[in-house]
């Protein structure tokens, strides 16, 4: 198994880039082009989720195992996101959720186990190209 972990401080939002490029160095040349760009994009929403939408900073982890990436974002709020539908309006605002669950092969919610807080998580299948050689 491939792991990155990263801890994000309280509004930094240029994290969120450095964060992203974590990610796409992990799944070089291990990933399908495809599902590199969704893990992407993803894992943007949810960071910058726990950053604008939380009072404090975050942990994000990602792991490349068999066939399967999971990424969590751990921040220190107990009120559980839920996607929204937005309006026209909107403008972008409030695409992110909905974004993982229509691109995801699985995702959630799930309460922290230490210091409160929630862990929101997702997981993409298929996620090894034919590049892979192992860890």
């Amino acid at each position: 198994m491939l792991e990155i972990t990263r801890s994000v401080r309280r509004a930094d939002l240029k994290a969120v880039g450095e964060v992203r490029r974590a990610l796409r160095e992990l799944m070089r040349h291990r990933c399908r082009a495809d599902i590199a760009e969704v893990a992407e994009l993803l894992i943007t929403e949810l960071v910058t989720n726990a950053l604008v939408h939380t009072d404090q900073g975050a942990e994000v982890s990602a792991m490349l195992a068999a066939d399967r990436l999971r990424v969590e974002v751990r921040d220190h709020a107990a009120r559980r996101p839920r996607p929204y539908v937005p309006t026209v309006d909107d403008g972008t605002h409030g695409r992110g959720l909905m974004l993982v669950q229509a691109l995801a092969a699985a995702w959630g919610v799930d309460a922290a186990a230490q210091a409160g807080g929630k862990v929101v998580w997702f997981e993409l299948d298929g996620a090894f190209g034919g590049a892979y050689e192992g860890a």
